[in-house]
This record gives structure tokens, sequence and C-alpha cells, in this order.
């Protein structure tokens, strides 16, 4: 071979190599085999991101609780037809795999009526990682709640936190409703900006120390802001409450309501898992971990409004309270809530026309849902920022594919 078509050779492989490369894999620890942490020091610093976020119970220290698999798995055959995938960011039209090599994206599913239509693992993850969601997590202990309504381990959501977890009776949130508390209306005051100094800093530290409990940071939350149920305020300290209402009405852990009442009725392909805090307690507002397929299963769950064929796993009356725009009082719809997304029962409610939501979490972690159209998708992800006020490109860019997947499957993209 010459050496100018040796060279040119070199240069196609490299051009190949650059083509399929995925954002930022060095600063990612693509060179160290993309490593867990060490331990709860460095199990979120970026070099340790993709590694711990698809295996954070392989991080030292980190203590977790196993949520069990269905041994009857709910089938995701893949679609028969091809469905190519467009949509338009910026003016400029791109393809699936464009969106996969502009964003730190580690997995994506898209599901129409219950089929796979497209399945990505990036950055060296597979089938079996299970990912961390972040405050995805929240939706599922929303649906826990839906669940011990139901059962009449909790009797009303307008019963106050306190009348069931009764370590924060006489405190302000424990003098909140269930309902207020799904709506994140408390109207306390409790900071989230993702600084490391804010509220929910203080909270995830004592969640891995204990000191002080989270029960004592709970109860020190006592500023108000608003009047109780007037508005929609970010809070995890909201969900928090709520997974601790859910253990002492039912006498249960989250992870085996979680198996019991979810997971296994669902049909879950792989065992899932909480994370634990010092306290033994699952942590209820985050940590949540799942792999891909699980988690549109459950989005496939909410798309078919809770059932699984014959079973109503989850009840339809309160899940369209918690995802129904129309369900929600005025403060909480789209468009008012937040500039875009309305709230309901910790889930976020989209602007169009035909009933839309979403579970998600910081990072770039979701899973959006239209139901009369069956489709699902579901994206993991290790974004740089934690959300869209302190980057807003990246999450931006998702709203764009998402609405491209609408309409490359016959989705309704009419806007609120």
């Amino acid at each position: 071979m010459s050496q100018r078509r040796r060279h040119l050779l070199i240069l196609l492989l490299l051009a190949a190599r650059l083509a399929q490369a995925e954002p930022d894999e060095p600063e990612l620890g693509q060179h160290s085999g993309y490593p867990v942490g060490t331990g709860l020091a460095d199990w979120a610093d970026m070099a340790h991101r993709v590694g711990s976020w698809s295996a954070l119970d392989k991080v030292p220290g980190m203590l977790t609780s196993p949520v069990q698999r269905s041994a009857t798995p709910t089938p995701l055959p893949n679609a028969k037809t091809a469905r190519p995938i467009s949509y338009r960011f910026r003016n400029i039209g791109y393809a699936l795999d464009d969106y996969l090599e502009r964003r730190r994206i580690t997995g994506l599913l898209i599901l129409k009526d219950g089929e796979i239509v497209a399945e990505r693992y990036r950055y060296g993850r597979n089938e079996d990682a299970r990912f961390l969601s972040f405050s995805m997590a929240k939706s599922v202990t929303a649906l826990l709640v839906g669940v011990a309504l139901a059962k009449g381990a909790i009797a009303s959501l307008d019963d106050p936190a306190g009348k069931y977890a009764r370590d924060l009776a006489d405190s302000p949130y424990g003098e909140t409703s269930i309902r207020h508390l799904l709506r994140m209306s408390s109207g306390l005051r409790f900071t989230e900006r993702y600084d490391g100094h804010d509220d929910v800093a203080r909270l995830a530290r004592s969640v891995s120390t204990g000191r002080p409990g989270v029960v004592s940071v709970l109860r020190s939350v006592t500023e108000r802001h608003a009047a109780a149920g007037e508005k929609f305020v970010y809070a995890s300290a909201e969900s928090e409450v709520l997974g601790r209402v859910l253990t002492a009405a039912t006498g249960r852990s989250m992870a085996q309501l979680t198996t019991d009442w979810l997971w296994q009725p669902m049909g879950a392909e792989n065992d899932a898992f909480w994370r634990t805090g010092a306290d033994q307690q699952e942590v209820a507002f985050a940590f949540f971990n799942a792999s891909l397929r699980d988690w549109g299963r459950l989005g496939l769950l909410l798309a078919h409004d809770g059932k699984r064929g014959e079973q109503q796993i989850v009840a339809r009356d309160y899940l369209l309270a918690a995802t129904d725009p129309a369900r929600q009082p005025a403060a909480f719809a789209p468009l008012r809530a937040t500039p875009y997304f309305g709230y309901g029962y910790q889930f976020w409610l989209h602007p169009l026309r035909e009933r839309s939501f979403a579970m998600q979490g910081v990072y770039g972690q979701a899973v959006f849902v239209q139901p009369a159209s069956g489709i699902v998708m579901v994206q993991t992800a290790v974004y740089a920022s934690a959300s869209g006020a302190q980057d807003p490109e990246p999450y931006a860019e998702r709203a764009a594919f998402w609405l491209g997947v609408l309409q490359s499957l016959g989705g309704n993209t009419q806007r609120y």
C-alpha cells in the first residue's frame, strides 16, 4: 500500500471514529472504563458520573434497598416496521442519531403502542444497567401514595401528613395536607438551587450522614412564603415527607411497597433498588434506580392509565388527578405553574392539548408519556448542569426532540 493510500485510510478511520464519538468522553471517564466513584465524596464527580449513575449500588458506602422483579415480565417487542425519528431545533432539522451525538445521553428508549421503536445505550452502558432517576423517583413515590389511598392505608389526601408520620406532628410539614405536598404547594420556603449551599443540599447531607437526621431537617423548615395550596414551588422536602407518610401509614418500607404495588404487578424484567439513608429509610425524593426497559414499562403503565391487561394497578381517577391539566387548580396549569410546565401530583404537565406529562430528574433524566397516542420516551443522561436554569440548551433540545418523536410517530403536538 502506498504512503498516500495509507494516510487516506487513517484519515477515513479517524473520521469514522469521530462520527461515532459520544460527547465529552474523556471528561466522563472513558479512558478508565467509566468507573463508579470511590465513595460518597466523589460518586457524582464528572469522571465517575457515567459509572455511578448506572450502578449506584456499586459505590462503596452507598446504602440501597432491593425492589424485586416480576416472574412474568411485560413483553416489549421490537416494532415490526422501522419508524424514523426527526426533529427541529433552532430551525435546523436533525435525526435521532444526531440527537445522540449532540448530547450526553446514556440511554434512550422510545415505545409506540408497547413496541420498541428505538433503544440505544451510550458510553458503554447496556440493558443490564440500572439507571439513576434523581427526581423521577418523586413520581414513583406519588404512585405509591395513590395505591395506599385506594387500599385505605391513607384515608384521605386532605389528611395532614402528621396524622401518619407522627415524628413530623406539630411541625409545619406535619400540618400540611398530603394533597398540598403532592402538588408541592405547602407554602413553606425550601431552597433548591443546586449550588451545594441550599436546603436540598442540606437534606442530601442528612441522608448520607444522619447528622442531623432527616426528620430534624424537615422539622426545621418553618418559614412561609405563601398560604398552603396557593401556588407551586418546587421542593424535594415535600416528596420526602410523602415517603415518610407512606412507611408510617403501611408499616412497610418503600422498597417493599414498590415491589408489591408497582414493580411486580406491572411486569418488571429486572430488579430495581432505592437508595437508603443513614436512618434506614429509602429516599423518597430521588435515587430510585431501574433498567431502561423497566422505566419504559412504568411509562407504559401510565400510558394505559394504570392498567396492565385487565388489572388496575394504580387507580385511573387518581392518575388523572395526578397528570391531567384539566384536573388542576388554575395556578398549577401549564404556563401558570411555571413558564412552560404545569404540575400535578409529582408529575410535570406539558402545554399540549392532548394530555402529555413527564417524570423528570436533574441532569437530563426523563420519562415522557402521551397516553392517547401510546407514545413513551425514556431518557437517561449525564448532563453537565442540573437544570435548565443553569444551562438551558440541552433541556430545550430535549423538549424539541420529544415534539419530534410525537410528530414522527403520529402523536399530537397542538399547543395548550
